[in-house]
């Protein structure tokens, strides 16, 4: 049983909390907010205002960080002084690749675990697409092209209600919510040889970019699309459970995912196609994506495995977002270093 506290009660820190409280190993065990009705909703036997009291009177074993870029590096240094060996840190992670850098090895050097809650990966709709290729039952690959079309960027009020902080962001589509599919493309694809990106403000009452196109080339001919327009919609009940539509597409078969989240694969040359992930009323935040990222970081623990989410990797990943960004300025494709 670990015993796990949250720093962080705002909007998606929701999700978190319900994870928590549905592992069986785990216990939720305090919450910090600098509102303490927030952090005393979520947890009624241990609320505090400050991280350092509650790690000070807690001492859990795992520390949760459920809070906007600016404010993580401080608490994973906070984490540090109280001596924590596992901390899991929201995405996206810290303000800039310099300052995830310097946390990553202050953690690194301290022997602290540092995860990141990368949990896009994690939800059901890829994880079948990864049984599909890691089977072979696509046959070569072609390509990855996924439409995020979450229909939430309009207007003056854009993402106010839910996720204010979004509006001021100068690094927006890419930094936020792009970083998931980078994620996911590497996750079934390995990591990409070259970056081409284009991308655009259509909203001007935000301060970052809310479109535009990322192309991943690799060696072997592959590609990965990224094509987001967080104005746009798709056809689904709930434009946040897949936030798009998907195709996956190789020469024995091509795997196409709907904004209800069924994956159907359709043979080469046929125009018929089979279910092989149904729709369901799915618990959580994207098809109980945040449940499944803690299940599988508390069984690695439990079983002294390394994690799957660590910051080391995700170091890689802001490297990657880092070139996305320099593309677009540039206009140039660009070569991913090993």
């Amino acid at each position: 049983m670990f015993r796990v506290a949250c720093v962080g009660a705002g909007y998606f820190a929701q999700f978190h909390f319900d994870a928590w409280q549905r592992s069986p190993q785990a216990e939720l065990v305090a919450v910090a907010d600098k509102d303490k009705d927030k952090a005393q909703a979520a947890c009624k036997t241990a609320a505090f205002t400050g991280l350092a009291d509650m790690l000070a009177a807690t001492q859990p074993d795992i520390l949760d960080i459920i809070l906007p870029p600016d404010q993580q590096a401080d608490a994973i240094r906070t984490a540090l002084d109280h001596g924590l060996k596992t901390v899991i840190c929201q995405k996206p992670f810290c303000r800039t690749l310099a300052e995830a850098t310097a946390v990553t090895k202050a953690a690194s050097d301290a022997g602290l675990q540092l995860i990141i809650h990368e949990n896009f990966r994690y939800q059901p709709w890829y994880q079948v697409m990864k049984d599909q290729l890691d089977g072979g039952h696509l046959g070569s690959v072609y390509q990855f092209r996924f439409s995020l079309r979450p229909h939430d960027g309009r207007g003056r009020d854009a993402y106010l209600a839910r996720q204010p902080y979004f509006q001021t962001m100068p690094r927006f589509l890419v930094h936020e919510t792009a970083i998931h599919f980078l994620d996911v493309f590497t996750f079934l694809f390995g990591r990409p040889d070259t970056v081409y990106a284009d991308l655009q403000r259509r909203n001007p009452v935000i301060a970052g970019e809310d479109a535009g196109h990322i192309l991943l080339g690799y060696e072997d001919g592959k590609r990965a699309v990224f094509d987001g327009n967080r104005l746009a919609d798709h056809e689904a009940d709930n434009h946040r459970l897949t936030m798009g539509e998907a195709l996956l597409e190789g020469s024995a078969a091509s795997l196409s995912l709907n904004g209800f989240g069924e994956v159907r694969r359709r043979e080469a040359g046929t125009t018929d196609s089979e279910v092989i992930l149904n729709r369901k009323d799915w618990q959580g935040f994207g098809g109980d994506c945040v449940f499944a990222l803690t299940q599988d970081v508390l069984s690695r623990l439990a079983a002294g495995q390394p994690p799957a989410n660590t910051a080391a990797d995700y170091i890689r990943l802001l490297a990657l977002e880092e070139l996305v960004y320099h593309s677009a300025e540039t206009g140039q494709r660009l070569k991913v270093q090993p």
